[in-house]
């Protein structure tokens, strides 16, 4: 299937029992079964079903296989929020003493988690995304994963994930990708060698901030040592699946950062347009930043798509001819920064992306307040950067509030 049948048709189940398009909403916590014994052997992963929620639903379940499609992978397990997606991710595999190495142009939530588990005794080195050199002096014999996103938010730079990946794997080294930004209209890094992908389904996955939710997916190929992972030790017998069947088994859940089986629907509706939406979103990106690069030289724009970008080049050659739905801007000060954001009409200010919706917020703010003025730079945020989530709104209605919007920022 080409992409957008793909997004309507790969991994749904067409025998559910009235012909309901979409899996329908079991808004259930637990499940009953016809006697002790069925039961039993459900709860010792003896014999398919589900018995609480918190552990499995058809609802999420179907959303789970349909995400597994769209990335190419083996298996996903979805979870409440994208942050819980990346926690999981990491501590199935890590314990007091591991270290990540990872890319240091990453969202602020991110950068807030790594902070937290250091004082469980797990330790982040940060390097420059995409210098090699930096990554493999910071790869040590404690090093248990190589992170990073696929377009930094907000910086945009580009990762090289076959370069990463290749790297990340001489070293025996699992490469998660964050993939929120691109998603897979844009590129699927399991094609490209990473291992575990994880996106952030809240945004463009849902496609209108209606729901908070994440999902990751295990490509099945990386070959674990399990004396390095002993954690997966237990789990050997399921080959391919053995880090799925960990983290179902144990992490996810016993924290219970579960999804709800409202949101995997409505996550089911968003996913079925999502081709149609990120190609409408990259246009009028593409469209906005070369149009506020050529009339406003005031402002700095920074977009992938631009070939002024640094990272155009990988950009060109990892996506082809789509580029994302953000760009930034630079205004020279915070408060011309917020005189143009509070300026414009049909924008949003707040601080979600990928809506149908055009949606503008001050990183330095927000998204990053948390992090230390290094963390920030590192990341691209600055004081007077703003960041733009580009919507399907009609380009020239987009161009007109964000002329009127700058001309009030700089009188």
């Amino acid at each position: 299937m080409k992409f957008n049948t793909s997004l309507l048709h790969a991994g749904k189940d067409r025998d559910e029992k009235y012909g309901a398009t979409l899996s329908p909403i079991y808004q259930s916590s637990a499940f009953a079964q016809p006697s002790a014994d069925a039961l039993e052997r459900i709860f010792e992963n003896r014999a398919p079903g589900y018995c609480y929620t918190r552990v499995g639903n058809p609802t999420i379940t179907e959303f789970e296989n349909r995400m597994t499609k769209l990335e190419g992978g083996l298996a996903s397990i979805a979870c409440a929020s994208g942050m819980a997606a990346l926690t999981n991710a990491f501590l199935n595999i890590l314990s007091a003493g591991d270290e990540i190495v990872t890319s240091a142009s990453l969202y602020g939530g991110s950068i807030d988690l790594f902070a937290d588990l250091e004082p469980f005794g797990i330790r982040t080195i940060y390097v420059e995304n995409n210098h090699w050199e930096q990554f493999e002096a910071a790869i040590t014999d404690r090093t248990r994963l190589i992170f990073a996103e696929t377009i930094g938010n907000p910086r945009l730079d580009v990762t090289d994930i076959r370069a990463l990946a290749k790297l990340a794997h001489s070293h025996d080294l699992p490469l998660i990708v964050d993939n929120t930004v691109a998603t897979a209209f844009l590129v699927r890094p399991i094609e490209l060698g990473a291992d575990i992908v994880v996106n952030s389904t809240s945004k463009y996955i849902n496609g209108s901030s209606n729901s908070i939710s994440g999902v990751l997916t295990d490509s099945g190929k990386f070959k674990w040592d399990y004396d390095r992972y002993p954690g997966l030790k237990p789990y050997q017998k399921f080959g391919p699946y053995a880090y799925i069947a960990k983290l179902r088994n144990g992490l996810f859940r016993n924290t219970g950062a579960c999804l709800s089986p409202q949101t995997a629907f409505l996550n089911q509706i968003g996913l079925e347009t999502l081709g149609l939406r990120m190609e409408r979103e990259c246009a009028n990106a593409l469209e906005l930043a070369r149009w506020l690069q050529d009339t406003y030289p005031e402002l700095t724009v920074n977009y992938p798509g631009l070939e002024s970008s640094s990272w155009y080049e990988i950009a060109k050659e990892q996506f082809g001819t789509h580029f994302g739905g953000i760009l930034t801007i630079r205004t020279g000060s915070k408060e011309r920064a917020f005189e143009l954001i509070d300026s414009l009409n049909y924008v949003y200010v707040l601080s979600n992306i990928g809506d149908t919706k055009t949606l503008v917020v001050h990183p330095s703010s927000t998204i990053s307040l948390h992090s230390t003025e290094q963390q920030k730079i590192d990341a691209g945020v600055f004081e007077d950067l703003v960041r733009i989530s580009v919507g399907i709104e009609d380009i020239e209605d987009l161009k007109e509030d964000f002329a009127q919007a700058i001309a009030k920022a700089f009188q």
